[in-house]
């Protein structure tokens, strides 16, 4: 940090566009912020990247200038750089450093939050799943079998950002060290690695800065704190800010204008006149704001994470919409009009007009006429004496099946021991049963026979991102399975990643013995921009995945609450779209169709 926290009044003025490099980083003087010698205020907003398709990326970053935001927010996903350990890739989708270039261009500047952990509502809060395939790991602490990962990631990051801070040409302002780490461990040598890690990466010219929403904030000496709360709590949570760091800043690194759903549980959203007031207020008294989201986007593939809450596990649906003033699909909304107006009024700054954003279209009759069980698909599978977990095969997320042959009759209750997440039983091939992790459901009676197969099929549904139970987050059985109070012993492992589903030997006959893979070949009445963007309709399939043209859509689920999968235009094709659905309950050959409008499900209004 750049100077002592001092009392001070904070300036309203705002940068209208990323000046030339002074040599100088953002400084803290005096209570405020300083950029080039004079008072700064930070009005920031959350997008990430890896959630928008990089085709939409700068039409994004001019809806958050028109807005009047200055700054922009983003995490950086360890899991989506190092999908396997030593491999990283920054291209196309991942190319974050793109992504923060054309924040610049747009006369944005950045907040980078490059975690190791994140959080967010992202698989494993952007922790590799491979990390787990060691079951002695610890997470997020100084073992080495986390730490030395965590550094080389840090460092192989830094080579591609550290050049992008403000003081080097670029727009980086302020770095964060981890992330809300006050709500998870109280380890100062784990915080000071971390930091150690992110200077020695090359961010050794920004501000640093810890994000909590925990009473005891996870902070370090000298780094600037700011704090996380929703909408209703700015006075108090500013109040409780002012007790961490009395010189000041004062800012809320994460505004919580909005929530992200589970399924199976409401929609959420927040009124924007609510948020519209309550900004109000805080620009008022001085205070810098980053909304959290400005633009959620959409968790697309498997990288929904899950939480854990009241006891239970709550997996994530894949839109992360989350209520924010751009919709999922980028367009503005009420909320959208409503902050923007605020800014302008308590900010005097004299802000572009919104820009035009284009229709959407709608497809019917998308029949998936190809198809072909996943039990005629699958891979030879690995023996052992217990079931084994997804990460000792180098599996990430996807399904694993564990087959077991009953050398003897026997009748009682089959009961799996941790259950990562959702079951279904058959027996000789009969689906006879469901255990769900979300429902506490690890029991079923069953009367088996000598000779029956016995076969447990488990879905991942993302892994928990946030609080301690992150640490226990292996997938598929992690403990043993009984029947009748009798441990089964000797299983079948077949992992089932998905990652090549379109290359499956496809029929023309309708699938009846679901697990099904569907596929269909349809054409786009308009394709290759925003203007062709659309929402799948799911009201046809029950439980499974979507792949379009190669890019994976992600998850569906019948219990909802979201009925739609948004599918960007530039994802399309005027001709010849290849559409593949897995889909765990239906059979036959279903039809599908897309809409000009998302269903996100039944509304509440409000945080939990």
């Amino acid at each position: 940090m750049a100077s002592v926290l001092f009392m001070g009044a904070l300036s309203c003025g705002m940068a209208s566009a990323v000046p030339a490099a002074s040599g100088q980083p953002m400084s803290i003087e005096k209570g405020h912020f300083v950029l080039d010698g004079k008072p700064f205020r930070i009005v920031s907003g959350e997008m990430h990247y890896a959630r928008v398709p990089r085709e939409y990326w700068r039409d994004r970053l001019k809806m958050a200038k028109a807005m009047g935001l200055n700054t922009i927010t983003t995490y950086v996903f360890w899991n989506a750089h190092e999908a396997t350990p030593g491999h990283f890739d920054f291209s196309g989708q991942n190319d974050v450093a793109e992504f923060v270039r054309e924040a610049k261009e747009e006369g944005l500047y950045v907040i980078l939050r490059p975690g190791p952990y994140v959080c967010s509502e992202w698989e494993f809060g952007g922790l590799p799943a491979w990390l787990l395939k060691d079951p002695n790991v610890k997470v997020r602490s100084t073992d080495p079998k986390f730490m030395e990962p965590a550094q080389r990631w840090l460092h192989r990051m830094g080579q591609e950002l550290a050049p992008l801070q403000l003081s080097r040409g670029g727009n980086i302002i302020d770095v964060q060290v981890e992330n809300e780490y006050g709500s998870f461990g109280t380890d100062t040598a784990y915080m000071e690695q971390i930091r150690k890690g992110i200077v020695d990466g090359g961010f050794n010219a920004s501000l640093l800065s810890t994000s909590d929403s925990a009473e005891t904030p996870g902070s370090l000496p000298g780094v600037l704190q700011v704090i996380n709360f929703g909408v209703g709590h700015a006075q108090k949570k500013f109040e409780k800010l002012h007790t961490w760091q009395p010189g000041g800043p004062y800012m809320v690194g994460e505004y919580w204008i909005g929530w992200f759903d589970h399924w199976g549980a409401p929609h959420h959203v927040e009124p924007a006149k609510k948020v519209a007031d309550e900004l109000s207020w805080m620009l008022k008294q001085g205070y810098s704001v980053n909304f959290y989201m400005f633009h959620g986007g959409t968790s697309f593939g498997w990288m929904n994470g899950a939480n854990w809450d009241d006891n239970s596990y709550q997996p994530d649906v894949t839109s992360y919409d989350y209520d924010s003033p751009l919709d999922e699909s980028g367009r503005p909304t009420p909320k959208y009009l409503a902050a923007r107006a605020v800014i302008a009024r308590e900010t005097g700054v004299s802000l572009p007009p919104v820009p035009a954003t284009p229709p959407t279209q709608a497809i019917e009759g998308i029949r998936l006429g190809e198809s072909v069980s996943l039990w005629d698909s699958l891979p030879a599978p690995v023996s052992s004496a217990e079931p084994r977990t997804m990460e000792s095969f180098d599996q990430a997320y996807g399904d694993i099946l564990y087959r077991k042959r009953v050398d003897a009759d026997v009748s009682g209750e089959l009961l799996v021991d941790t259950l990562h997440d959702y079951a279904q039983v058959y027996v000789n091939g009969k689906r006879v049963g469901t255990l769900d992790r979300r429902l506490k459901q690890d029991r079923l009676k069953l009367a088996l026979h000598k000779g029956d197969t016995l076969d447990l099929l488990v879905q991942n549904d993302g892994r928990i991102n946030f609080g301690e139970k992150m640490l226990n987050e292996r997938k598929g059985i992690l403990g043993p399975v009984s029947l009748a109070g009798k441990p089964l012993h000797d299983w079948q492992n077949y992992s089932l990643p998905f990652t090549d589903s379109a290359s499956l030997h496809y029929t023309s006959a309708a699938c009846q013995h679901a697990p099904c893979f569907y596929r269909a070949t349809f054409d786009a009445p308009v394709a290759g921009s925003a203007a062709a963007d659309t929402f799948l309709d799911t009201a046809g399939l029950g439980k499974g995945f979507v792949w379009l043209n190669g890019h994976a859509l992600g998850r569906t689920w019948s219990i909802g609450p979201q009925r739609t999968l948004y599918v960007p235009g530039v994802w399309l094709k005027p001709r010849g779209n290849q559409i593949v659905v897995l889909d765990l309950l239906v059979e036959g050959a279903p039809v599908l169709s897309t809409r000009k409008h998302p269903i996100l499900g039944t509304t509440t209004v409000g945080i939990p």
